[in-house]
């Protein structure tokens, strides 16, 4: 089992007219099996959340908890809380020359599970990953999303995912710049992960798109900051057809 709380969480990030509340009292969880979907305009801090869960040096948490199976994650290094069970598949996934995707997704394995998987398993499972996401026997062998194609630094997220086998994976907008092909590639393996016992998923977009094909348990409306709204796939529908003029008027 896996469970995901957010308590009350508040956080905030410097600038250069003084510190300013991104996160404003957010409460939310994640249970086991289940997935949620955060939707809202930009700037509603949705990628905040993410962050400041995965612990990015950038965003200070003033207030509130964030609890995995009930130990404080926020006391946690980042590596730590990849080791604990959380993942987080970025929006904007960083190059790193020179090291290749098989060395990459070897260390991280070791990382999180404190040895070395045995190499003609862990090879089986690499090509097993990079198959069922479309991407080429060669992939391996590039250096970690340099010069990879919109679609192809998504499938290699996916495929880390996978991989790693996180008990929460958090996905920040995954759906941006696919086309229908990659779309429904990378829905798969998304579903393929949360069809496994245990598992939680927390999934960010600004689209219903994905949604038609990762159905969610819940979806959250996100406004400054804050939970505007919450309910059912049928909410995500509604956000489709209306918009968020509703929620962006009323906190003006």
């Amino acid at each position: 089992m896996s469970t995901l709380e957010i308590k009350d969480l508040h956080v905030e990030v410097a600038t250069e007219d003084g510190p300013k509340a991104i996160l404003k009292g957010v409460t939310l969880t994640i249970g086991d099996g289940e997935t949620h979907a955060i939707m809202g305009p930009n700037g509603s801090g949705k990628s905040t959340l993410a962050y400041s869960i995965a612990g990015h040096p950038k965003y200070d948490v003033t207030g509130g908890e964030v609890l995995l199976d009930g130990v404080d994650v926020l006391s946690m290094s980042v590596d730590e809380r990849a080791r604990a069970g959380l993942f987080l598949a970025m929006q904007y996934p960083v190059e790193v020359p020179g090291v290749s995707v098989a060395n990459f997704l070897r260390t991280a394995k070791t990382a999180i599970d404190g040895e070395a998987p045995k190499l003609r398993t862990w090879v089986k499972d690499v090509n097993a990953a990079m198959e069922q996401l479309k991407l080429d026997s060669t992939f391996s062998q590039r250096s970690v999303n340099e010069g990879f194609s919109g679609g192809e630094k998504k499938r290699h997220e996916i495929a880390q995912m996978e991989l790693l086998d996180p008990k929460v994976a958090i996905l920040d907008e995954t759906d941006s710049g696919l086309d229908i092909d990659a779309l429904k590639v990378v829905s798969d393996g998304v579903n393929r992960f949360r069809a496994k016992e245990g598992k939680g998923l927390l999934l960010i977009t600004h689209y219903t798109r994905i949604l038609r094909y990762i159905e969610p348990d819940f979806v959250h409306v996100f406004v400054d900051g804050r939970v505007a709204e919450q309910g059912g796939p049928e909410l995500a529908e509604r956000l489709e057809a209306e918009g968020y003029d509703r929620f962006t008027n009323a906190s003006v």
